[in-house]
């Protein structure tokens, strides 16, 4: 979402400075970047690929990536129609797209663990060829990290980029945060663990409708959270902060972002559920499912630009394996808390509330995946049955559910305090 509202800034920015330039010559000029040649057809052989063009193009660069294993072809000053084919050989898969105005990208999905071995342009510079070699794991791994390969076509028969009849420099603000920080409740001792509460949905998106009387989750989980808070308020233990305290609408990176960015010690999502048998009911406590963790934490190893702050410690300024190590402990440690407050959830709530059967569940919430904040996503009951409603929506039924995850709350730091 910043990088959207920063490139908004500059396109509008653009236009304000282009209307300037008109109103002050009456005359503006224009040359975009032409598109040379396109891509006519795609050879391909078991070990080889050949790509014809119909204009001349300016460059290629092949590279490598995993995850799945392809390998990506960009081909500037050229276009190329979307699509896909079969594949040979090595490659299972063709697919074929414009990646920017003057870039054509042709992606190979490998079967195996292969790499571009050569290439060589024809003398007149209307097709490319790409000799393919399969390679072992290990070395794959390698050609992830080692960057483009490049190949020229002929000097003479080579796409020269247009020239610029003008440049626009516009300078940007420093980069703020998309969403404010909320207030923090409680003693104003910073040493006090601070708790993330978060009420699901809001704004636009109102969540389940229950089909008794109407009720919206994005109202529910407000008023539940906010029940929890003051609960919490009340042992002058915790300090409290929610994501949420009107009826606004936050994506959900933004919400467990907040909770990143506070150096939260615990986070609870909380959210009510629909179904369509209207007789399910019952509360459900949800931690992220170890497989989700791996591919978060595969993702955040990967950034190019590794400025994330893990348990007090920048990425930055660690090498890539001793990076991955960090977040591969960092998620696990965080799991494992979070499977142990959820527990603590369910007993202290036995007897207050009613929750379903298997009740302790994993899953890929997004919220959840705050790789250093323990964190659950508790389904408080279900809008579409009409007992689980009158109990979510009373003032007894929400102070119930209020001081049972308090209850936990407070036995998870002592059990926390007691370990350190």
């Amino acid at each position: 979402m910043f990088f959207k509202r920063e490139k908004a800034l500059v396109s509008k920015a653009k236009r304000i400075f282009i209307r300037t330039l008109v109103g002050m010559t009456g005359l503006l000029t224009f040359q975009t970047p032409a598109v040379a040649g396109e891509i006519s057809h795609i050879e391909l052989g078991d070990h080889e690929i050949t790509m014809h063009f119909d204009g001349l193009v300016s460059v290629a660069s092949g590279f490598t990536l995993a995850g799945p294993d392809r390998i990506a072809i960009d081909i500037k000053g050229a276009s190329v129609r979307k699509g896909s084919a079969g594949g040979s050989g090595i490659v299972r898969h063709v697919r074929k797209g414009q990646f920017s105005p003057d870039t054509a990208r042709i992606v190979l999905d490998l079967g195996r663990p292969a790499m571009i071995g050569s290439g060589r342009f024809a003398k007149n510079g209307k097709s490319l060829t790409l000799s393919l070699v399969e390679t072992d794991r290990s070395k794959f791994a390698q050609l992830v990290k080692s960057g483009r390969k490049k190949f020229l076509p002929p000097v003479n028969y080579r796409a020269k980029p247009p020239r610029k009849q003008y440049s626009v420099r516009i300078p940007l603000p420093k980069a703020k945060p998309t969403v404010k920080l909320p207030k923090i409740y409680g003693p104003s001792d910073s040493r006090r663990p601070l708790v993330i509460i978060d009420a699901g949905h809001g704004g636009h998106d109102p969540g389940a409708i229950s089909p008794h009387g109407g009720k919206r989750e994005k109202d529910v989980t407000l008023a539940l959270a906010k029940a929890l808070r003051d609960e919490l308020v009340k042992t002058g233990r915790v300090r409290v902060a929610l994501t949420r305290e009107s009826d606004r609408f936050l994506v959900l990176q933004e919400r467990y972002g907040i909770a990143r960015r506070m150096d939260a010690d615990l986070f609870i999502s909380v959210h009510a559920d629909a179904a369509g048998n209207q007789e399910a009911n019952g509360a459900t406590v949800y931690t992220l499912a170890e497989s989700a963790s791996d591919r978060e934490a595969a993702r955040l190893a990967a950034r190019e630009n590794k400025s994330d702050i893990i348990n007090g410690v920048n990425l930055g300024n660690t090498p890539d394996d001793v990076n991955s190590i960090l977040i591969d402990l960092t998620q696990r440690q965080t799991m494992n808390l979070s499977a142990d407050f959820a527990k603590l959830v369910l007993r202290e709530g036995r007897g207050n509330m009613t929750f379903r059967n298997n009740s302790h569940r994993f899953a890929s919430f997004v919220v959840l995946k705050a790789p250093d904040v323990p964190s659950i996503l508790l389904e408080s009951g279900y809008l579409t049955n009409e007992t689980d409603v009158d109990f979510l929506t009373s003032k007894a039924g929400q102070d119930k559910l209020a001081r049972s995850v308090a209850n936990a709350v407070n036995v998870y730091f002592a059990r926390q305090l007691a370990m350190r």
